[in-house]
C-alpha cells in the first residue's frame, strides 16, 4: 500500500509533542494536499520538498500526495517537518525502503536544492527523541551544543541525499561535535570581563549583592544618578556560580527555540531588556508562542534599569511568574508554559531628576510621589531587598586603586553557601516554601514573637514577613 508514517515533533512551549507524518499516495490529479493545522510555512513546504526531492536526483510521484499530521488539533509550526516529509514520499513510492524508520525521527528544513537547514529548538526535539529511544536526524550546521544532554542518538547530515543513502545502504551519518571541556574548566569561559573590584566604594551595595546572588533574592536598588547601580548590576553574572546540568539543559533549551546565542549554557544568562518593551516582548506569546525576557534570563538575572519608566501594565505582569517561577500562554487553539525562575534585579531614581535631597532638585511632592507610584505596591511587596545608594564621598586618585574583592573571590563564597542551602533544605533560600518558613518559625519562639512585632508596628504582610525570613 502507497502509504508511509515518518515521526516528527512539534514543540508547544520548550516541549516537543510527538507528530506523525502520515503520507498516501492515490490515483488522481497530481499534488500535494497537507493537513492537520498546518500555518503557512508548513502549507509551503509542499514546493520545497517537491523541488529538494527533484533535484537530490528522485522522482515526484505524478499523483495525488495526501500529507496528514497528526494528531490533527495540534497547530503546527516552522519548517521543521520537510526533511521528513520528503522522507514520507519517498518511502510511500517505493524509492526509499527503510525497515528502521520506526526507530527514528527526522527535524531540518530542505531548501529548493536538497541541502539541509537547520531550524529552532532542535535541542528540546534531541531531548525528547532521546527519552523516546528514538535516533533524530538533523541538520549538520544546528549550531546547538548536544554535549550538554550526553546523547548518544542524534545525527547530522548535509543534505537529503545523505539521509536517503544512510537509509537505503546504511552509510553512518557523523555525530554532532561535542564540547569535551569539562564543567569545572569552564568557570571563566564567556563570563564578562567586569569585576565587582572595580567598583569603588559601595560596600553595602556590594554585600547586598553578595547575598541576593546566594540566595537568588531580588533586590532593588535605589539612588541618584551615577552612583553606580547599572555599574554594579553589569557585574552579577560575574559573581553567580555556575549552573547544574538539568538547569543549563533548561537554558539551553530555551534559547534554542528561540534561535539564540548562547555559547556556554552553565553560565548564568544575563538579560537587560529596555523600557520600552512589550509585555509580549518581558513574557513572552505572540500568535507563534515564544519566550519572553523573563524566560530567556530563567536561572540567572534578569535586570531592569530605570524601572519606573516601564509601563505598568508591563510590571505588573511580572507578579505571577514572580511567585510560580513560569509562564502560561494560552490562545484559542494551544496553551504553551516557559520556565522563568528568575531573579529580579531593579534599579530606579529617588525622583524624576534623580537629585532628591539635593539643593539641584526641584521636584514637588506631587511629582515624586507619582514617580514612585509607577511601581505598585504589590511588586514592591515581591522584592526581597531593598537597598538605597548615596553618592560615593572620597577623593579621586587615578595612581592609586583601593584593593577589594574580586568576582573570583566572592564566587566561590557563593558557591559554598549554595551548596549549604541545597544541603540543608533542597532549594534556595528565595525559593522556600510558606510550611518551610513557618515551622522555622516554630522552632525559634523567639523569632516568632520578634516577626509579629514588626507586623504590629511596621503593618507588613505576612508575605513581607516571608520575605524577610527567606533573606535572614
Amino acid at each position: 500500500m502507497p502509504l508511509a508514517t515518518v515521526q516528527s515533533y512539534a514543540l508547544l512551549g520548550v516541549k516537543a509533542q510527538p507528530i506523525q507524518i502520515e503520507v498516501h499516495i492515490a490515483n488522481g490529479l497530481p499534488g500535494l494536499t497537507i493537513v492537520g493545522l498546518p500555518e503557512a510555512s508548513v502549507r509551503e513546504s509542499k514546493e520545497r520538498v517537491r523541488s529538494a526531492i527533484t533535484n537530490s536526483g528522485f522522482d515526484y510521484p505524478a499523483r495525488r500526495v495526501t500529507v496528514n499530521l497528526a494528531p490533527a488539533d495540534i497547530p503546527k509550526f516552522g519548517s521543521g517537518y520537510d526533511l521528513a516529509i520528503a522522507i514520507g514520499i519517498l518511502q510511500a513510492s517505493d524509492q526509499l525502503k527503510a525497515s528502521d524508520l520506526d526507530t527514528l525521527c527526522f527535524l531540518g528544513e530542505l531548501s529548493l536544492s536538497g541541502e539541509l537547514r537547520p531550524v529552532p529548538g532542535v535541542l528540546p526535539v534531541a531531548l525528547q527523541a532521546t527519552d523516546d529511544n528514538l535516533n533524530l536526524i538533523a541538520p549538520k550546521n544546528t549550531p546547538e551544543d548536544f554535549s550538554i544532554l550526553g546523547s548518544t542518538r542524534i545525527f547530522c547530515a548535509n543534505n537529503l541525499c545523505q539521509v536517503a543513502e544512510h537509509l537505503t545502504e546504511g552509510t553512518p551519518l557523523l555525530s554532532p561535535p561535542s564540547n569535551n571541556v569539562k564543567q569545572s574548566e569552564t568557570s571563566h569561559l564567556n563570563r564578562p570581563n567586569l569585576c565587582l573590584s572595580e567598583v569603588q566604594g559601595q560596600p553595602e551595595a556590594k554585600r547586598a549583592l553578595e547575598i541576593a546572588a546566594a540566595g537568588r533574592h531580588s533586590l532593588l536598588m535605589q539612588g541618584p544618578p551615577g552612583t553606580g547601580k547599572t555599574m554594579l548590576a553589569s557585574r552579577i553574572p560575574g559573581i553567580m556560580p555556575q549552573l547544574g546540568a538539568r538547569d543549563a539543559v533548561d537554558v539551553a533549551s530555551i534559547y534554542s527555540i528561540s534561535s539564540l546565542s548562547n555559547p556556554n549554557p552553565r553560565i548564568p544568562p544575563f538579560r537587560s531588556p529596555h523600557h520600552t518593551c512589550s509585555q509580549v516582548a518581558l513574557v513572552g506569546g505572540g500568535s507563534k508562542p515564544a519566550p519572553g525576557e523573563i524566560s530567556l534570563a530563567h536561572c540567572g538575572v534578569l535586570f531592569l534599569d530605570e524601572l519606573p519608566e516601564f509601563p505598568s501594565k508591563v510590571l505588573e505582569v511580572l507578579r505571577q511568574p514572580m511567585e510560580s517561577g513560569e509562564v502560561s500562554v494560552s490562545r484559542a487553539a494551544f496553551k504553551a508554559s516557559f520556565p522563568a525562575k528568575f531573579q529580579l534585579v531593579a534599579a530606579m531614581n529617588p525622583c524624576p531628576c534623580g537629585y532628591l535631597g539635593e539643593s539641584r532638585c526641584r521636584c514637588t511632592p506631587d511629582r515624586i510621589a507619582q514617580y514612585q507610584g509607577r511601581i505598585s505596591g504589590p511588586l514592591m511587596d515581591r522584592i526581597d531587598m531593598h537597598i538605597r545608594l548615596q553618592r560615593v564621598r572620597q577623593q579621586i586618585n587615578i595612581n592609586e586603586q583601593k584593593k577589594t574583592t574580586t568576582s573570583a573571590e566572592i564566587q566561590k563564597k557563593i558557591s559554598r553557601c549554595r551548596d549549604l542551602q541545597l544541603q540543608r533544605q533542597g532549594c534556595f533560600n528565595a525559593e522556600l516554601s510558606g510550611a518551610q518558613i513557618q515551622a522555622i518559625l516554630n522552632n525559634a519562639p523567639h523569632l516568632a514573637e520578634l516577626a509579629q512585632k514588626a507586623i504590629d508596628r511596621m503593618d507588613l504582610s505576612m508575605r513581607a514577613i516571608h520575605r524577610i525570613t527567606r533573606v535572614a
